[in-house]
């Protein structure tokens, strides 16, 4: 099983899953599935990794494969948590490196453990470097996150909106296809109808 994750909706998981797709191969894994995800590192709950815990949770793989460790979690007791678990059922996360996280052993334990530590400490950093600039961008009087007027996602959006309204479609529909809420498309509707 791959399982590849990043962290905001402008990356991909592509380099992650062809990088793991030829380490597979060369390391005589079958590749039963692919799970690719777009969430934050320290959620708990995420869609795609509890498929992956439900899948081994009924026996039916035997290890996940990972680019690195705080692929699968940066959150130290989340991860530590996930690792027993799947220990339990006896499916192994296997990092690109070739090292196995299987915590049935005291060497694997040393590894998870510490590496789990590393992951935490760097999401911690990011985070407090992230909040030091914030502060400092306020202190020189900067104005953070969108600006009145500012609606870039709407405005791009907008003749997708237009066109699906003119097709006859609901705003609920066109919100789902979209991703955007039914308020969002009654905006762009509403400012279409002004101008």
């Amino acid at each position: 099983m791959i399982y590849a994750r990043v962290s905001t909706q402008d990356q991909s998981c592509d380099r992650q899953v062809a990088d793991l797709t030829a380490f597979a191969t060369r390391g005589g894994y079958v590749v039963t599935g692919i799970f690719r995800e777009t969430a934050s590192g320290s959620a708990a709950s995420r869609s795609a990794r509890n498929r992956i815990m439900a899948l081994a949770q009924a026996r039916q793989i035997d290890a996940v494969l990972v680019t690195e460790l705080s692929r699968w979690g940066r959150s130290t007791p989340d991860l530590l948590d996930t690792l027993h678990r799947l220990a339990g059922w006896n499916v192994s996360v296997v990092a690109q490196s070739g090292m196995a996280f299987e915590l049935d052993t005291p060497h694997g334990r040393m590894m998870a453990t510490l590496l789990a530590g590393i992951a935490q400490f760097e999401r911690d950093l990011l985070s407090e470097r992230v909040k030091s600039g914030l502060a400092a961008a306020r202190a020189r009087g900067k104005t953070l996150g969108r600006q009145p007027g500012q609606r870039p996602k709407s405005d791009r959006l907008a003749p997708a909106v237009i066109r699906a309204v003119a097709e006859g479609l609901s705003y609920r529909r066109i919100a789902r296809d979209l991703g955007i809420s039914k308020n969002t498309v009654l905006a762009i509707m509403q400012r279409h109808r002004g101008a």
